[in-house]
């Protein structure tokens, strides 16, 4: 895989914090994938807990599934120089917060704001 950052300034940020972003990233990556191969392999329980069991492997492919979608995204807007600029307002995202949450699409009023609006 290619690991070239192209496109646009990724906003601005130093390719040595890029860099560490990106492999927290594919860290993130390789671990969610790794779950859900585990969390597709045949369960363990005793009849009388399957049932509850099987919930719980739902959800938690279901969460895996959508971290993963995340962290992909943001692995593709790193390629594409669009990485760490807010989707709401064109901001840049602060780095302390990509590095709490390198999948981060919002900067951090732009969240708030998206939260309240729930």
């Amino acid at each position: 895989m290619d690991h070239r950052l192209i496109g646009a300034d990724n906003a601005g940020l130093p390719g040595a914090e890029l860099a560490a972003l990106r492999e927290s990233l594919v860290e993130q990556r390789d671990f969610r994938l790794a779950q859900l191969a585990q969390l597709a392999g045949p369960g363990e329980a005793a009849p009388s807990g399957a049932a509850s069991r099987r919930e719980v492997q739902v959800a938690l492919r279901a969460s895996a599934r959508m971290v993963l979608a995340d962290v992909e995204a943001a692995i593709e807007r790193m390629d594409n120089g669009s990485y760490g600029v807010c989707r709401r307002c064109g901001h840049a995202i602060a780095l302390p917060r990509l590095v709490i949450v390198p999948q981060a699409r919002y900067c951090a009023p732009c969240h708030r704001t998206r939260e309240v609006g729930r």
